[in-house]
C-alpha cells in the first residue's frame, strides 16, 4: 500500500501494509453496515488486479491524477482463478456481480465522498503512515458511522454527531498532504521510471508486475546487470527528504520530473438538526482544514540530487 516509499529514507515508512490486508479490511467494513454478501465480495476483490508497487504503475501508464489504469484486468484475474470461480459458482454469484466495486456506493463512490475504501485506508493510514489516531480513535470514528441517501438519493457512509465529524476531518486532514506532496508524487514517478527502464530493456514484462511479488521485482531490479538501472534505484534507496529538489524551474542537471498526483480527501455526510449536510458546508472548522488541503503549494518540478534518465521504446 505504500506505492513503493517504503524502499526509501526519504520516509520512514515502519509497517507493511498489504493490499490484501487492506482488501480484507474493505470487505469487512462493508459486510459490517450492509450483510450483504455481493458488495462484500467485490470489495475483496477491488483490488486484485493491482501490480507491483502499486499506483506507480498508474504514474507509468500517465494516468497519475485518477489512478485507475490498472483496474482493467480485475474481470480476468477473478476468470482465471479455479478456486474463486467454484466459489462463486457454489453461491450463484455472476463474475459481473463481483468484479466492479464501483457499482456498489458503499463499498467506492468518487472523491470526496467516503466510502469502505477511503475509509479503510484512511484509518489505516492515520495509524501506520502519518500517526494520527490511536485506536480508541478509530473505534469512536467507526461506531458513529451510520448509512444514509446523500444529496443524489444514494447510500452513503455518514456520521451522526458534528463534533466528531469535525475532530475526524481535521486529524485526517494531516494525513492527506502525505498522500500528494511533492516527495510522495517524486518517489512515484521515479519508481515508475525504472519499472518503464527494466521494461524497455526487456528485463520484466507488464505482466511479470501482476505475477510477481514486490520482493522479487525489487530482486530483478537491484541485481540487474545494467548497472544505470541498479546503481540509480540504489541512489534512490539512500535518498533523504533533505536531497529532495523542489521549484518551478527545472534543473536538468538531475533527476527531474513534473508530474501531478491525486488529491485524496474527504468531505463526508454528517447529521445535523435531522437533516444530511456536507461536512464542509455545516461547519466552519472542517471548511477550513478541507480548504487548508485542497490550496496547499506543489512545486512543478521536483528531483532527486543524482541523475538519471529513464530509457524509453523507440
Amino acid at each position: 500500500m505504500s506505492c513503493g516509499t517504503l524502499y526509501t529514507k526519504v520516509y520512514n515508512d515502519k509497517y507493511f501494509y498489504s493490499t490484501l490486508t487492506h482488501s480484507v479490511a474493505v470487505a469487512l467494513i462493508i459486510w459490517y453496515f450492509t450483510q450483504d454478501k455481493k458488495q462484500t465480495i467485490s470489495g475483496l476483490f477491488h483490488d486484485i488486479a493491482t501490480p507491483t508497487f502499486k499506483h506507480c504503475i498508474d504514474f507509468m501508464n500517465r494516468d497519475s491524477e485518477h489512478q485507475e489504469s490498472t483496474e482493467e484486468r480485475t474481470e480476468q484475474i477473478i476468470r482465471d482463478s479455479k478456486e474463486i470461480m467454484k466459489l462463486l459458482e457454489r453461491d450463484n454469484i455472476k463474475v459481473e456481480e463481483v468484479s466492479d466495486y464501483h457499482i456498489y456506493p458503499i463499498a467506492d463512490n468518487d472523491t470526496p465522498r467516503l466510502s469502505a475504501d477511503r475509509f479503510e485506508y484512511t484509518l489505516s493510514g492515520g495509524l501506520y503512515q502519518v500517526k494520527v489516531f490511536e485506536l480508541k480513535d478509530i473505534e469512536k470514528y467507526y461506531n458513529n458511522i451510520i448509512i444514509a441517501k446523500n444529496e443524489d438519493g444514494i447510500d452513503e457512509l455518514s456520521f451522526q454527531d458534528i463534533k466528531l465529524c469535525e475532530n475526524f476531518i481535521n486529524d485526517i486532514s494531516k494525513l492527506w498532504p502525505r498522500w500528494v506532496e511533492d516527495e510522495d508524487r517524486l518517489c512515484m514517478q521515479f519508481i515508475a521510471d525504472i519499472v518503464k527502464s527494466m521494461n524497455t530493456k526487456n528485463y520484466i514484462t507488464v505482466d511479470d508486475l501482476y505475477k510477481f511479488s514486490e520482493q522479487d521485482i525489487l530482486q530483478l531490479i537491484q541485481n540487474c546487470e545494467d548497472s544505470y538501472i541498479k546503481n540509480a534505484f540504489m541512489n534512490f534507496q539512500n535518498a533523504t527528504r533533505d536531497s529532495v529538489y523542489k521549484s518551478d524551474i527545472p534543473n536538468n542537471e538531475i533527476y527531474c520530473t513534473s508530474v501531478k498526483g491525486k488529491k485524496r480527501y474527504i468531505n463526508p455526510l454528517v447529521c445535523l438538526d435531522d437533516k444530511i449536510n456536507r461536512i464542509k458546508d455545516a461547519s466552519k472548522l472542517a471548511n477550513d482544514d478541507i480548504d487548508n488541503f485542497l490550496n496547499m503549494k506543489l512545486h512543478k518540478y521536483i528531483g532527486f540530487n543524482f541523475d538519471f534518465k529513464p530509457y524509453n521504446k523507440c
